[in-house]
This record gives structure tokens, sequence and C-alpha cells, in this order.
């Protein structure tokens, strides 16, 4: 799955990210090496889908890679 993140609480270790179908899904700094760099709004991950005891959660959160245009010389 892949989606955006939209907010993050930095002081409790934990976030929300929007998925590309339009769920919200809780995750832990834990899932995520790149917790420190992420940008509510912006940063594009990747994530898988793990049921817990208050709903889905998203688990392996990765940034994806982003798309650099080649200068024109």
């Amino acid at each position: 799955m892949q989606g955006v993140i939209k907010r993050l609480v930095f002081e409790r270790g934990f976030g929300f990210v929007t998925g590309d179908d339009g769920k919200e899904y809780f995750f832990h700094r834990s899932q995520t090496a790149a917790f420190d760099t992420l940008i509510e709004g912006e940063s594009r991950v990747s994530f898988g889908i793990e049921d817990s005891a208050r709903g889905p959660r998203a688990v392996n959160v990765a940034l994806e890679p982003v798309a650099v245009a080649a200068e024109e010389g």
C-alpha cells in the first residue's frame, strides 16, 4: 500500500498515514527508520497493514524514492 503522512506526534512517537485507499492508518515510530525525517502532507510512503486490537495499523513504513528530474544542460 502507498500513502501520504497525514499527522505526526513527535513527542509521543507515532503518526498517521492516509493510504491511497482513503483510509487513515496509525503507525508507531518503531515501524520506520525515517520517522524523524517525515513531513506531514508531503512525505509519500509505502507500508503494510496489520490488524491490531484497535483496528488496522501501518507496519514497515518506508519513504518512497523521490523522482528527481534531470537538469537540462
